[in-house]
């Protein structure tokens, strides 16, 4: 069974929209969770003015899903570090979608230049991996080369670091249907086999997922919600032509998942 693990969060400017500072028992890294309005807020803090790793999480304006880059920051010879990279982001017209940032560091800065290029290596496989977010890196950061055990010492972080930005809000690591849950008994699927569909979904701590590889009803109808039209253009590229789903895709109840995979008013049955 897992353990359970205890989590302190400091609201730093005493408002749970303002920045978030964030440890973990028996970890020594280091997590900030600053909106973009507050990075000049965050000009006196000397954790961000060392080597790490951050995110920057926001939405796509099209498809509305959410995004997240993944990026490193070494100390430069300004000696300033995490924060600045963010300045610099903050200033690139082509980073204009994100809202938030999340910083890990140490609370010992013991992050060197091998360490903060396996981190950025493994979170952006991890967050691909996962296929929640749209993974904005455009390069397939390096791993570095660190030895074997440098490598477990930093699993175990990257371990409590998932779980810390988990906790922010950002479930970035995590799959919509999670082991757990293709685990779990099969009376937990769901099954709709009619209007030309057959797809099968399942019940998870999101909402309800409609699982890869069910096939959906290729004429919708008159009757068919404007959401369920609107998710359908908002996923075409992971709807194949014979009408089957490339992926998982995550609803907030059953009745909507049934309306988008008939194609009309409709529950789930």
């Amino acid at each position: 069974m897992p353990r359970g693990k205890s989590i302190n969060l400091f609201l730093m400017d005493g408002d749970v929209n303002g920045r978030i500072k964030c440890t973990l028992a028996n970890w020594t890294g280091l997590a900030f969770k600053i909106p973009r309005t507050s990075l000049d807020m965050c000009k006196d803090r000397d954790e961000l003015k060392q080597t790490g790793v951050y995110f920057l999480f926001g939405k796509d304006d099209q498809t509305d899903k959410n995004v997240v880059y993944i990026g490193q920051a070494g100390v430069r010879k300004n000696g300033e570090g995490i924060l600045n990279r963010l300045i610099e982001h903050n200033r690139n017209p082509k980073k204009d979608y994100w809202m938030e940032a999340i910083a890990i560091t140490t609370s010992n800065d013991s992050l060197g230049p091998t360490e903060i290029s396996y981190l950025e290596h493994r979170f952006c496989q991890l967050a691909i991996d996962a296929n929640r977010y749209i993974v904005k890196n455009g390069n397939d950061p390096t791993p570095g080369n660190p030895s074997e055990e440098k490598q477990s010492e930093l699993e175990d972080f990257i371990e409590y670091a998932q779980v810390i930005i988990g906790t922010l809000g950002h479930k970035v690591f995590v799959p919509l249907i999670t082991v757990k849950d293709s685990q779990g008994d099969c009376s937990d699927e769901l099954f709709c086999k009619r209007s030309g569909a057959n797809a099968i979904g399942v019940r998870t701590a999101d909402g309800f997922v409609v699982k890869k590889g069910s096939t959906i009803s290729n004429n919708p109808t008159k009757s068919c919600p404007e959401y369920a039209l609107k998710k359908r253009q908002q996923y075409k590229d992971q709807i194949s032509e014979k009408f089957v789903l490339l992926e998982d895709i995550l609803f907030n109840t059953p009745s909507g998942a049934a309306s988008f995979v008939c194609g009309a008013s409709t529950n789930w049955c």
